[in-house]
């Protein structure tokens, strides 16, 4: 079942200008639906895919699978004839530091990019997060403006930060980049943060931090989809803007939400902050001193997500791309209720 919201009027013109789509990461939460996104709209799909079951994936969702990665000596040929390129892919891994992270990250965004603009391609949506701003401290109705930290909370956060640097240097007047910051990408078809939740809660390791009271920022997987839409036909090049479902909710509630959502009771287990910082500082210089034989129970990129305040303004997403979410948190949970896509 296709997504069914209708495209506003405004930008249905995204189909004329850009009818053929590359996107990277194709079979992963986002990368899937941003096919089925565009595929309803009409446009061309042409998704990477590293297997056969990838391909698989892919193809199933109304794209033209293209087996490779990142690094494929053959890159070119299947972005060429593409208007427009979606680089989704990456490595979302928040434990400790690893080159495997590093290279896809940053060196897989420098080489997308560099096939991208061989070929002309004329315009790149970046798929960035706000976690490049993540450094173990809350971050309270942030902007664009807020410079990336100096010492990022840990690898996810730096390797992304580099990737996004990355990809804005390319932009040039013939070969526009553009980055979007979402947070906490939630919905239908969710393999990646949903199933943690419920693993946790089943298995009895579900503890809330602090009482999970702090704000949070969200997204919407439609949301952030519609958000790439609206960046292909008018995001300014060179330019960063956050995303997300609005207003902030506390982390209690959007969590509290999703486990509803599949049927199970909602723990009430609590473990004061103080506590998990410093097992997260303490374990995190245990695995620095043992050259990573030791592996903390919690990296500071997990706490520096999930334990604090992370909230942001999306002004400019709404002056300069006319964003709006389609989706609301009710829409969404009845969504992940009735097991259906809107």
């Amino acid at each position: 079942m296709t997504n069914s919201i209708a495209a506003p009027a405004a930008v249905l013109d995204t189909y004329v200008s850009f009818p053929r789509i590359f996107v990277t990461g194709g079979s992963g939460y986002v990368g899937r639906n941003l096919i089925r996104h565009f595929v309803a709209r009409g446009a061309m799909v042409i998704a990477l895919a590293r297997s056969d079951a990838s391909a698989d994936i892919v193809r199933a969702l109304g794209a033209v699978p293209f087996k490779g990665d990142l690094f494929s000596s053959d890159l070119t040929a299947g972005i060429s004839g593409c208007d427009a390129l979606v680089h989704a892919a990456a490595d979302t891994d928040h434990g400790p530091a690893s080159e495997k992270q590093r290279h896809v990250n940053e060196d897989g965004t420098r080489a997308i990019l560099n096939a991208a603009r061989a070929v002309s391609i004329r315009k790149v949506i970046h798929i960035s997060t706000e976690s490049v701003l993540a450094a173990g401290k809350p971050l309270f109705n942030v902007d664009e403006s807020m410079p990336l930290p100096i010492k990022p909370a840990g690898s996810y956060s730096r390797t992304k930060a580099a990737a996004e640097r990355i990809a804005l240097a390319y932009d040039s007047p013939d070969f526009c980049v553009v980055a979007l910051r979402p947070r906490f990408v939630w919905g239908r078809d969710d393999t990646t943060a949903l199933p943690s939740l419920l693993e946790a809660v089943r298995s009895g390791k579900f503890a809330w931090i602090g009482g999970g009271s702090y704000l949070t920022s969200t997204t919407h997987i439609a949301n952030l989809c519609h958000a790439v839409e609206l960046a292909l036909s008018r995001g300014r090049g060179g330019q960063v803007y956050f995303i997300s479902d609005g207003e902030p909710v506390t982390f209690r509630t959007i969590v509290s939400a999703l486990i509803g959502t599949q049927g199970l009771d909602v723990p009430e287990k609590t473990v004061p902050r103080f506590a998990v910082r410093t097992i997260t500082t303490f374990g995190e210089f245990l695995g620095k001193i043992s050259g990573g034989r030791v592996v903390p129970p919690l990296t500071m990129q997990v706490y520096a997500t999930s334990a604090v305040e992370v909230s942001f303004s999306i002004d400019k997403a709404r002056r300069e791309l006319g964003y709006s979410p389609v989706v609301s948190m009710d829409e969404g949970m009845n969504e992940l209720r009735s097991g259906h896509r809107l």
